[in-house]
């Protein structure tokens, strides 16, 4: 059974940087790869104030965080921009 993707208001904003810094593929392979497994590597934990949460990689600069619901097959993404900034 594949997880459902929902998007926090965050990450739909982000979704607009992400469209025009032209890393709409790299978004979407790993929107596909979180439907099939979120827990499939390589991915990280994240910790302190965003203990349970998970990171991927985009690029060099910006990763996608998200959040796994098991029981319920979601994976709630929060960001897909840097977490730098």
């Amino acid at each position: 059974m594949e997880y459902r993707i929902v998007f926090t208001k965050q990450s739909s904003k982000d979704a607009k940087l992400i469209i025009k810094a032209g890393l709409k593929i790299n978004v979407d392979k790993l929107l596909d790869v979180l439907k099939i497994n979120p827990f499939n590597p390589p991915y990280e934990k994240l910790k302190s104030d965003l203990k349970g949460f998970y990171s991927r990689r985009i690029n060099i600069k910006h990763r996608l965080v998200y959040q796994v619901y098991e029981e319920e097959k979601v994976v709630k993404i929060l960001r897909m921009w840097s977490h730098y900034e």
